[in-house]
């Protein structure tokens, strides 16, 4: 009899760990673990970059590693409070650790360490902008019982503007104090002049897009997009019929900004008022709607909470 049963009992013993390794998966801990190893694994290449790169000017070696180990640190302990502003650093971070050690790859050739340290910095990129981590930082900003769930960036600023504004901000940090290091003063006091504030601007236009949630609250759900809504929104639950995907041909208020996937409408039996975001010179408007769409970077995940709080 127990030969018979043991088999029977092995997929209910695993159902738990299958359960933790998924919210494992869907925790802030991916993208803590690999930041944490990327110094060992990424160091040595870098070093060696370092030293052959700029082997006769000594400051400027300093000055690129303190700088690295100082942003690692402030990434890392980051990570330690998700927030949005700790997804805004990773994402900003992450990406240009990747670069660095592609140009590690470049200065020292194909060696073990640099495939490794590109190898690890590539890891460690696509565990910052998983939409798992995206969901558990913006929703490590919640209140009490809200639940945020992000929204999808939409195409148009990934095809450049995003990237744009990354460059602006790392080109704006890294490069004054380099060329100061080097000893080309007016390079670098020029450089600090204008990278400063473009190094501003570019971490509030990406912060920005990690400020577009929907948030599930007890007497509703809310819209919080900056890009597409002047101020939040709150639909009240009394009003909000079943959310699901929005079908073909919708006529909804389209808040989506152009973003890739599925797009879910929200239909409200009575209308709410909003302010959508003014562009060019037409001022901004309060319009009301019956009927709306919004693309979440995980839409699964919202339909989920929407089913538990009775809402889809």
């Amino acid at each position: 009899m127990e030969p018979r049963s043991a088999p029977a009992d092995a997929p209910r013993a695993s159902r738990p760990l299958r359960a933790r390794i998924a919210a494992l998966a869907q925790s802030p801990w991916p993208a803590r673990v690999t930041w944490l190893v990327l110094p060992l694994a990424a160091g040595p290449a870098l070093g060696d970059a370092l030293a052959e790169g700029v082997a006769d000017d000594r400051p400027v070696q300093i000055v690129a590693s303190a700088g690295a180990w100082l942003v690692w640190v402030a990434v890392l302990v980051a990570t330690l409070v998700p927030t949005t502003v700790s997804l805004t650093a990773l994402r900003i971070a992450a990406p240009a650790a990747v670069l660095a050690s592609l140009a590690a790859l470049v200065t020292v050739g194909a060696t073990a360490a640099a495939v490794l340290g590109l190898a690890a910095s590539l890891v460690a990129g696509l565990a910052a902008l998983a939409p798992e981590t995206a969901e558990a930082f913006v929703d490590g900003s919640a209140y009490g019982q809200e639940r945020r769930l992000p929204l999808r960036v939409p195409a148009a600023l990934l095809a450049g503007p995003a990237e744009l504004a990354w460059l602006a901000t790392v080109a704006g940090v890294v490069v004054g104090p380099l060329a100061l290091a080097a000893g080309r003063w007016v390079v670098g006091v020029l450089a600090l002049a204008a990278g400063l504030p473009a190094a501003w601007w570019g971490a509030r236009v990406l912060h920005s897009l990690a400020r577009r949630w929907l948030v599930f609250v007890p007497n509703g759900v809310v819209v919080h997009d900056p890009l597409t809504l002047s101020e939040p929104v709150l639909l009240p639950r009394t009003i909000v019929r079943p959310l699901g995907p929005a079908p073909a041909g919708s006529d909804a208020l389209d808040l989506t900004g152009g973003a890739s996937g599925l797009a879910l409408e929200v239909r409200l039996t009575e209308p709410v008022t909003l302010v959508p975001v003014a562009r060019g010179r037409r001022p901004a408007e309060m319009t009301d709607v019956d009927a709306l769409l919004v693309t979440p970077s995980r839409p699964g995940r919202v339909l989920t909470e929407a089913r538990r709080r009775r809402l889809a």
